[in-house]
Formats: structure tokens, sequence, C-alpha cells
């Protein structure tokens, strides 16, 4: 599951994927409508990829949160946001087993169930996505020896730049502004 570019926004209901990059701002794209608006620099965004839920013990990441959602539920919606407390709890007991009744609240469940219905029905719970990337490949990594290795390697070609050319781009290549989200 691709998570690393889905967001939340503070303020704003849903969940969106993150397209760009502006000077004061980002492209995003609503995951049900496919909606494309833009926000400023000074919204809050969580990215999905960055949250985890609490455990007794550790922290888990929220893509192992909703693979355990997704295995419970038969890849299929789970329970609303709107059900009752006893039932948002029951079904995060399911869920997380050792989750921390006293740092996930409710709120945290409802938020939980929801997004986990939103990225179903916008096509990112399949067993699929949660497959690994080292269980798709079923290639074994080549054992090469390294004198083998040498003899066979190809050789680099030798690009050369004038000193010039290089120094002038250097200087007139733009600054990229990188903003930490979350």
């Amino acid at each position: 599951m691709q998570l690393e570019k889905i967001i939340s926004i503070s303020g704003k209901p849903g969940l969106y994927k993150l397209i760009s990059q502006l000077k004061n701002g980002f492209i995003i794209e609503d995951v049900l409508t496919k909606k494309k608006v833009s926000i400023s620099n000074s919204s809050q965004v969580s990215l999905l990829d960055n949250i985890a839920m609490f455990t007794f013990d550790k922290e888990v990441p929220l893509f192992q949160v909703f693979e355990n959602v997704a295995k419970n539920s038969d890849y299929k919606e789970t329970v609303s946001h709107k059900s009752t407390d006893a039932e948002l709890r029951e079904f995060m007991t399911k869920s997380l087993p050792d989750y921390d009744h006293e740092r996930v609240y409710v709120s945290d469940i409802k938020k939980l169930a929801q997004w986990y219905n939103i990225l179903h029905k916008a096509g990112y719970i399949t067993p699929e996505s949660f497959v690994k990337t080292e269980e798709i490949t079923e290639e074994e990594p080549a054992i090469v020896d390294t004198k083998d290795a040498k003899k066979t390697a190809p050789k680099k070609e030798k690009t050369t730049t004038p000193k010039a050319k290089a120094s002038t781009a250097a200087k007139s290549a733009p600054k990229s502004t990188h903003r930490k989200m979350g």
C-alpha cells in the first residue's frame, strides 16, 4: 500500500493524495472524488505514512494496523466511524489486541475506521496492496564472485564538463525549498 503520499488535512473531511508542491502550497487530490485543489503551506497536514498507534510496548505503523483490519474484515469495509464507543473499542481490540487503552482514544479509533473505509472505497485496500516487495519477486539474489565481477563489470564512460559551465550552472540552479509535513 502506498501511504507515503496520502494525507489528512486538519479541518477537512476525507483523505487526499499529494500531487505536487507549489511555491506557496501543495496540489492535492481527493482520493474518492479525484477532485484536485490547492492548499497553502499553513494547512496542518498529516502524512498517513508517519502515523502510528500506541501499544503497551511499542508504536505500530498505521500501515500494519490497516493490514490487520483488512484481514479481519476479509478486505471489505469495516465498522462505521459512527458506531458506538463499545463497538469501536471491540473493533480496535480485534485489529490491534495489545493497543494502549489509555493513549488510544475513541476519536483515534473513529479516524482509523473512517480512513480505512475511505481507502477501501478508493481501491487502496486489496489483498495485493499488503504484499511486501520482497514477496513479489521470486528471483533469488545472485551470488557474485568478486574476481569474476571485476572482469565482467562494464566500464564507465568518462564524461567531462568544462569547469566554467559547471560553476555557472551551480550558481544559476534554483534552490529547492522542502517543507517537512506532519
